[in-house]
């Protein structure tokens, strides 16, 4: 789709004539690649336990009033707040904004229908691996602690 516009508008630098300016806006109609819609893969989150609202607000690209909105309406974003009221953001949260911001802007959910797929992202998610340890290595290990603990304990 190509879009052409033509207006007046008078020359002042040259002399006091009227002159006709051509501006030209091509407007294509081409679906958004693959490189805006990973936005989330460009952005690096600092190694920070918390974040503040004005960090996250300029690491997601977002206005503080949108992040304040969306933890109205998103029951993932629970930031905690410091003793002064200012809002902290933990990681998994920057990490969740970003997501919405992916679903609300680049995918095209409304606000309730990605509201209902982070809900089935959140209960697809696999549970986190408990270590496992043979019975062996653990018996050395419980007896290893059981040494330090009589070398620090006091003699009777």
């Amino acid at each position: 789709m190509s879009l052409q516009c033509l207006f007046s508008v008078p020359d002042r630098a040259r002399n006091a004539e009227d002159s006709v300016c051509h501006m030209e806006l091509r407007m294509s109609a081409r679906p958004k690649s693959k490189a805006s819609a990973s936005r989330k893969d460009d952005i690096i989150i600092p190694e920070k336990l918390y974040f503040r609202i004005g960090e996250v607000s300029t690491l997601c690209k977002l206005p503080a009033y949108v992040l304040r909105f969306w933890e109205t309406e998103f029951p993932q974003l629970k930031p905690v707040k410091s003793s002064t009221g200012q809002r902290m953001y933990r990681r998994k949260e920057v990490e969740t904004v970003l997501r919405i911001k992916q679903l609300l802007y680049d995918e095209g959910f409304t606000i309730a229908g990605a509201r209902q797929q982070l809900r089935v992202e959140n209960k697809t998610q696999a549970p986190l691996p408990f270590p496992t340890h043979s019975t062996g290595e653990l018996k050395r290990l419980r007896h290893g602690l059981e040494e330090i603990l009589t070398i620090l304990s006091p003699r009777a």
